[in-house]
């Protein structure tokens, strides 16, 4: 997720200041030499960080915004052929890797969310603080758009949508105000319907109160969740030993597929009851490189309030893995 600086609509939005990225260039500059893949590439910040803080690292850039792979290609082009981009979503580290022959990799980070670029551009359709098109693709190839979950979905879908995707208090009542005002065409129009559906004490706190929903219409137009497991368990089998993978997460379900995949590899899955075992033949392949998840100090949050919400955390591959 990178800071915003501007809404101008060329490549150039997306190079601006990545969250944590002190962190970040620590924990995946210190691994053996060879390959890191950046799944998420975005405007490429950490990966340039990266690439400069180890002369021994190449780095893969994936990514599905086709906008962000022009801009990174700039970014990164004076490190030359240590760089690869493709064109790809997360979950396509696997693919990926055996085209290009890598055995193992050094690391992979994944930046989770959608980045401050696409928000702050109205035509991208992500943000109910700029009026655009119901679109939300971060992949523009892709065919689902905001608009037709929007206008598509019946009213118990929709309200089982936001609670899931957007732990939203009020789903039942917005999704019923959603499919009453159909057929909606803008940002605008759903973050007013919204605000609207919202009872007026609830308005007066937690920020927007459209925020939720679009996050779990985003969320579910990019399948974000759904493919998040998967590309952890490719990125953790590709590891070679002591590399390290390492996630920035800024939504509770995201942080949690996290934890848990984390903690199963590291063989801390719990028990199925209190009283019995864990399961037999769970053995260990990372481990955590700290307990629980770390969170941007107070200085980058008042620097950049997007950042606030990021969790941090990391695994080393063993040895004996």
């Amino acid at each position: 997720m990178d800071h915003p600086a501007s809404s101008d609509s060329t490549g150039a939005d997306f190079a601006h200041e990545p969250v944590m990225l002190a962190e970040v260039t620590e924990v995946l500059s210190d691994v053996p030499d060879g390959y890191v893949v950046d799944a998420t590439l975005g405007g490429a910040g950490h990966a340039a960080a990266i690439l400069a803080a180890n002369q021994g690292l190449s780095l893969v850039g994936l990514d599905q915004d086709q906008m962000a792979l022009d801009a990174a290609g700039t970014r990164l082009a004076p490190h030359g052929d240590r760089v690869t981009l493709r064109h790809r979503r997360f979950d396509g580290i696997a693919e990926v890797a055996r085209e290009l022959g890598l055995g193992s990799l050094s690391g992979c980070l994944f930046d989770l969310g959608v980045s401050s670029p696409q928000l702050d551009l109205a035509s991208r359709g992500f943000s109910f603080r700029n009026d655009g098109p119901l679109d939300m693709r971060m992949d523009q190839r892709a065919t689902t758009t905001a608009h037709d979950l929007v206008n598509g979905l019946d009213e118990g879908a929709l309200a089982s949508l936001l609670r899931r995707h957007g732990d939203e208090p009020h789903a039942r009542r917005i999704a019923r105000a959603i499919v009453a005002a159909r057929p909606i065409v803008t940002t605008a129009e759903l973050a007013e319907i919204v605000r609207d559906a919202v009872p007026a004490a609830a308005r007066r706190k937690g920020g927007h109160p459209a925020r939720r929903t679009f996050q779990a219409i985003r969320i579910e137009v990019n399948q974000e969740l759904e493919i998040l497991d998967d590309a952890l368990t490719q990125a953790l089998d590709l590891l070679a030993p002591e590399g390290r993978c390492a996630v920035l997460a800024y939504h509770s379900g995201e942080d949690r597929i996290v934890k848990r995949r984390f903690r199963d590899a590291a063989g801390e899955r719990p028990p199925p009851r209190p009283d019995l075992p864990p399961p037999p033949g769970y053995e260990a392949e990372v481990r955590l490189l700290w307990r629980g998840a770390r969170k941007p100090s107070a200085a980058e949050v008042a620097r950049n309030p997007r950042a606030e919400a990021a969790r941090f955390r990391a695994v080393e591959k063993l040895a004996a893995a």
